[in-house]
């Protein structure tokens, strides 16, 4: 039940397209059914030879070309893989917003990114930096040094690592001149991307955002740092079965990598243009854990004060009960990393919030079977909220088979649940915690006029 006044439609902000781009696949509905059916997308990595890693797999984006979504005007010939994921996942949902240039003005329509660095070919460009970086070379032989090092730095690559580069490859390609911005807070980056996305248009700058993010990590750096951090999964035995959220035996992340994009409108401008409202983003709560530079707070409370935040906005209680005796949240989407201190850290701050309710309230993690997508996480799963809204069913929390008493809630270990017989999914939150304490959290309801 909603404690709040009705907004008028200009500061209510609904979604009408999403796209994106996963290791499961890129068409929503054929991902979500497997997503349903508990399939993992975790193998041995491809990307690059990681036979000697501890960790030597990852949920990787296979078969994918730019060209199959969108045509070569070469304007993106140098853009990385996470960029390219971003054109296509945008592609997609402008397709599904019916979306175009004479639909909204595009001095009203902005991006809004959690877009991670990338270059199209990562191998060659470290390459390339590391023979910078050889001061012993370049004593020896110095033209040697500055022919080999300078071969690979080259102005493109350079540039594509800036992180807003996504923002504004996104821009020119779908003409969005309005607002323009990218924000880097790791793990939680979509999530606060689309969450502050939604506030430009409750403040009237923007009629229509496009909001989502990508990241592309799965090479050497990004394996090789997480793994010094003793952060990944080590099951070398097993990949498919290594992220395994909210189990006893959960011994770190999979890395994955991808993209989600969705269209934000304000909802009068969704009703101007008779678009189809997928559903609506009612509440945004986003806190610092103001505690350590890399660790999260164990009491959990920065995460619950985010989801407080977003449930206030929002107008729920978490407190009551519908009239099948379900709390009015019917799941939340868990960042359920699977390493040992997030998945107790967010049951404890899922414990804080609902209290009494916590056991009743269906708490999930579709990380089990996509991986962790970094920055791209929070937009891809939000839009597995869209799809729980829309079908009434939740995703399973895959590979968990004795879930830890330290957890201990309703985490819907493998199999997939029908909501519709108890009134279907009216109402999700999706939580992204970021490297270092950085809490998002957005409240997605059902489109009910």
């Amino acid at each position: 039940m909603s404690t709040n006044q009705p907004l008028p439609d200009d500061q209510r902000v609904v979604i009408t397209g999403a796209g994106w781009v996963t290791p499961l696949g890129t068409d929503i509905d054929t991902v979500w059914e497997r997503l349903l059916n508990a399939e993992s997308a975790v193998a041995p990595i491809t990307h690059f030879d990681a036979s000697t890693f501890a960790t030597n797999f990852a949920a990787e984006v296979r078969d994918f070309k730019l060209s199959d979504f969108i045509e070569d005007d070469g304007l993106h010939s140098t853009a990385g893989l996470s960029t390219q994921y971003a054109l296509a996942a945008c592609q997609n949902a402008f397709k599904a917003a019916k979306l175009d240039q004479h639909s909204i003005d595009p001095a009203r329509i902005g991006v809004y990114l959690g877009a991670g660095e990338g270059v199209l070919d990562y191998e060659p460009y470290m390459a390339a930096n590391v023979a910078a970086w050889d001061h012993e070379a370049r004593a020896f032989n110095p033209k040697a040094w500055a022919d080999t090092a300078y071969a690979g730095m080259t102005p493109a690559p350079e540039l594509e690592q800036e992180p807003q580069l996504t923002a504004l490859h996104i821009a020119r390609r779908f003409k969005a001149q309005g607002p323009n911005l990218n924000c880097m807070t790791a793990c939680a980056a979509s999530t606060q991307a689309i969450g502050e996305a939604a506030e430009l248009i409750r403040m009237g700058e923007a009629d229509a955002m496009i909001a989502g993010g990508c990241h592309a990590m799965i090479h050497t750096l990004g394996i090789t740092g997480f793994i010094r951090l003793t952060a990944m999964s080590t099951r070398r035995d097993d990949p498919s079965t290594a992220s395994r959220p909210f189990d006893v035996s959960r011994n770190g992340f999979v890395m994955g990598e991808g993209a989600g994009i969705v269209i934000l409108e304000s909802l009068a401008s969704a009703k101007k243009r008779g678009a189809n409202i997928l559903a609506e983003i009612s509440g945004f709560g986003s806190t610092a854990d103001a505690y350590r530079i890399t660790d999260i707070h164990p009491d959990g409370q920065g995460g619950a004060g985010a989801m407080k935040l977003a449930l206030e906005q929002a107008g729920i209680d978490p407190h009551e009960l519908d009239e099948h005796g379900n709390p009015l949240v019917q799941w939340i989407n868990a960042h359920g990393t699977s390493t040992q201190e997030n998945d107790k850290t967010e049951s404890n701050a899922v414990r804080s919030v609902f209290q009494d309710n916590a056991m009743k309230v269906p708490f999930s993690s579709v990380k089990s079977m996509l991986g962790h997508l970094i920055q791209a996480a929070g937009a891809v799963e939000l839009i597995t909220c869209l799809k729980a809204i829309e079908t009434g069913k939740i995703p399973p929390t895959a590979n968990l088979k004795e879930i830890d008493p330290v957890c201990g809630l309703d985490h819907i270990p493998g199999q997939a649940r029908d909501c519709n017989p108890t009134g279907g999914v009216n109402a999700t939150l999706s939580n992204s915690f970021g490297f270092g304490g950085q809490n998002d959290c957005v409240c997605l309801t059902k489109y009910t006029g």
